[in-house]
């Protein structure tokens, strides 16, 4: 009986605890996964699930699915995309709609809660937090010895990089003097608050916040961008405020604060009832990063996936998604390996297959979130022209067929294995 396959994920975020949830149910992969925090767990903001990730969480399998729906996810009923200033204010550019029984499109989630529930029957003894992957050594044998922080190693066949946008594996993967191994700042900023669902509804509107017809809106104003969505099974209401900051390219920053006077200034001339939703004091804010398009995700036996691969601007919703993608990918063809040789092909078609669709669609939402913030060339504030531009750019993402594609990795797979 061969000795079963030893993979470790880097990174305990979204992106590895899918895909360690989907190698599990490999029996012959003997997986652990590893955080340099003190404890698994996320932050920030809520995230869409769409219809594209839904399908790859049912390929995966029910307990995938059932992982995000005991995370009290909200389906949603459509994304309305709302003008926000200008002549017609108020009006609606366009309504992105789900196909199929259900009418969705994205299910919305709070990250936190779904982390926790796609890790909750992990057996412990996967688990190790406090660990910061410092490096890692080829061993003659073609195994993989890593290194940590805190002095501790552990010995490894296929090591796979979920460790975010700030990815010390795609560094040593790149290397150092590579420009694509580092993010880059993509001058967007938001700012991030969770209502109680009563507060946000009376200060916005039963029109739009209404868990009954629940749907997403989201307002282009000029330089400006407000979205609201229900999350949290109907309790809480998740509002996104943002703008541009084209000097902050070169300046390296994360975070930033806005005051209570900008905000005011960047939102004065909206509809009453989005003014109020934000009247707040000083903020911190976030600027959205991004990364530059890398010439491979995979080095022999080793990857990156998830955010580590390819950071996206949250623009299209497509961040969680193509994680999920990549865990389908990745654990099917990890799936059919046997040993080492036979992991490095697998990697080799994963990089193949899923680097052209990612890094297609991290440049499309940064060119989209300049026209949802009323600063596209050809559109501004132009209505027509906005509706002409707008709802095109989304098919490529939501449509896509992962069970052909998956299919397809396999018969790749297989073909290269012949060889």
């Amino acid at each position: 009986m061969s000795p079963p396959l030893r993979i470790a994920i880097s990174g305990g975020g979204l992106g590895g605890a899918s895909l360690l949830h989907a190698l599990l149910l490999h029996p012959h992969l003997d997986v652990h996964i590893f955080e340099s925090a003190t404890a698994f767990k996320e932050a920030g903001m809520a995230i869409g699930i769409t219809r594209n990730a839904l399908d790859a969480l049912d390929l995966i399998g029910p307990s995938a699915r059932q992982c995000l729906e005991r995370a009290g996810a909200v389906p949603m009923r459509g994304v309305r995309l709302m003008l926000a200033q200008g002549e017609k204010a108020g009006s609606m550019i366009d309504e992105l709609n789900g196909e199929g029984p259900d009418e969705r499109v994205t299910s919305i989630v709070h990250r936190a809660d779904f982390l926790r529930e796609t890790l909750a029957g992990v057996p412990q003894e996967r688990m190790h937090a406090s660990k910061k992957l410092v490096t890692f050594d080829k061993n003659d044998d073609g195994s993989l010895t890593l290194h940590f922080a805190d002095g501790t190693t552990h010995d490894c066949d296929v090591l796979i990089g979920a460790d975010g946008i700030r990815s010390t594996v795609r560094r040593l993967i790149l290397g150092e003097d590579e420009p694509s191994a580092f993010p880059r700042n993509s001058c967007a900023w938001g700012v991030m608050t969770l209502q109680p669902y009563d507060k946000a509804q009376a200060i916005i509107g039963k029109e739009t916040i209404n868990i009954e017809n629940a749907r997403e809106h989201a307002w282009i104003g000029d330089g400006t961008f407000l979205m609201h969505n229900v999350l949290s099974g109907g309790q809480l209401v998740q509002i996104v405020v943002g703008g541009y900051d084209d000097e902050a390219k070169a300046a390296g920053q994360w975070q930033r604060i806005v005051p209570a006077d900008e905000m005011r200034e960047l939102f004065k001339n909206h509809p009453t009832n989005l003014k109020n939703a934000v009247e707040e004091p000083e903020q911190a804010g976030f600027y959205c990063w991004e990364h530059p398009s890398a010439p491979t995700y995979a080095d022999g036996t080793v990857c990156v996936m998830g955010d580590a691969a390819h950071a996206t601007t949250p623009w299209q919703s497509s961040g969680a998604g193509m994680s999920l993608e990549d865990a389908l990918i990745l654990s099917t063809l990890l799936g059919l390996a046997k040993d080492r040789t036979e992991a490095q092909s697998a990697l080799k078609i994963y990089d193949q297959v899923r680097r052209p669709r990612t890094q297609y669609i991290v440049d499309s939402s940064r060119v989209t979130g300049r026209i949802l913030s009323g600063l596209g060339e050809e559109t501004k504030l132009d209505i027509e022209k906005l509706k002409e531009k707008t709802l095109p750019r989304w098919p490529y993402i939501v449509d896509f067929d992962n069970e052909k594609a998956r299919d397809e990795a396999v018969e790749l797979m297989k073909k290269e294995l012949a060889s």
